[in-house]
């Protein structure tokens, strides 16, 4: 299965505004509105792309932890698939050196993490060791990801139609509002399907139209989620997925970030506590281009010592999704917030 460059144009769409709809994507697109849905309906069905929402993990409101963890080498695919069931275990990748697998965590604050996240990776059946980095500040992350395939006046008229949902995270001073129960509810619909219209989630959750739109309308404009369309890694052009732990020094990490927010292969920027106090991840071309990228990063940030670089193997679960090996989506997700979904969701 290959993509067609009128499918990378409609990811690259959504990518900027994931809950336009077909009809104002398709002015821009010039493609007739059913078109696109059609289009769409099919690369969702491939699991070649969807469109999610997770929580932004945003340090100030919430727990972000890396979690590096080491297993039986015999008993690595259950201890993945375990792992992988843990709705605060967002994202699962296997890792080329230095420990087995590794995690992104995000828990409502750090007592949750401590007292009711850790306690459950100790009972998983083959894990032996584990080590943990809490983020400080993320920089960037994948929301913020694109093709870049489509015009600049293209990308202009899709942002300028873009809702709250896209907006960047909250600058470092403000505050973000926590959401009532009832608003919760609605986050396990948006983690499956980033489009899900009011209509749709108050038929399954059985409440008024009129109502759930009023708090979807409050949850899209929280800055709580992080909404974004994914595309397997396999179509992006970009197969290898590299992360570096730097030390970078004091007072320089938002310079540093600013600077590397440049390099279009970015996925992912935080300081963080621990070994190292900064973190990339980034998606590449070719191996050889790891070289290439540190020569590049050491240019840009005077200063930064790249302490390690670390090359993902796999990619069991991205960001609630679960991952065929191939890349494509399985269509279960393990979202947050899920005991709050009806019995027959």
């Amino acid at each position: 299965m290959e993509l067609s460059e009128e499918d990378l144009r409609l990811i690259n769409a959504l990518q900027i505004s994931p809950r336009i709809s077909w009809s104002d994507a398709g002015d821009v697109l010039g493609v007739h509105a059913t078109t696109l849905a059609a289009r769409w309906d099919r690369l969702k069905a491939q699991g070649a792309a969807w469109t999610t929402a997770h929580l932004m993990g945003d340090p100030k409101n919430m727990c972000l932890a890396m979690v590096d963890v080491d297993c039986d080498m015999d008993l690595r695919p259950d201890v993945t698939a375990d792992l992988a069931r843990l709705p605060e275990v967002i994202t699962v990748e296997e890792a080329a050196s230095n420990r087995d697998l590794t995690l992104t965590v995000i828990t409502q604050d750090l007592d949750h993490f401590s007292t009711g996240l850790l306690p459950r990776l100790k009972e998983v059946r083959g894990l032996t060791k584990y080590h943990t980095s809490l983020c400080t500040r993320i920089h960037t992350s994948g929301y913020a990801w694109r093709l870049n395939v489509l015009t600049k006046a293209e990308q202009h008229a899709l942002r300028a139609m873009a809702g709250p949902e896209s907006a960047n995270p909250p600058a470092p001073d403000a505050i973000v509002v926590p959401l009532p129960e009832s608003h919760l509810a609605l986050i396990p619909f948006l983690a499956r399907d980033g489009r899900a219209t009011a209509a749709e989630i108050a038929r399954a959750l059985g409440r008024h139209p009129a109502t759930v739109q009023r708090q979807l309308t409050r949850v899209l404009g929280s800055r709580m989620l992080s909404f974004r369309c994914e595309i397997a890694q396999k179509f992006s052009g970009y197969p290898v997925t590299v992360q570096w732990f730097a030390n970078v020094p004091p007072g320089q990490h938002e310079a540093a970030a600013t600077e590397l927010r440049t390099i279009r292969n970015v996925r992912f920027l935080a300081s963080t506590t621990g070994r190292t106090n900064f973190t990339m991840i980034m998606w590449l071309r070719t191996l050889a281009e790891v070289m290439e990228m540190e020569l590049a990063i050491q240019q840009r940030i005077p200063g930064i010592d790249l302490e390690e670089s670390v090359v993902m193997l796999n990619t069991a679960k991205r960001v609630g999704w679960m991952l065929n090996p191939d890349s494509t989506c399985t269509g279960t997700v393990v979202p947050p917030y899920g005991e709050l979904l009806p019995a027959s969701a």
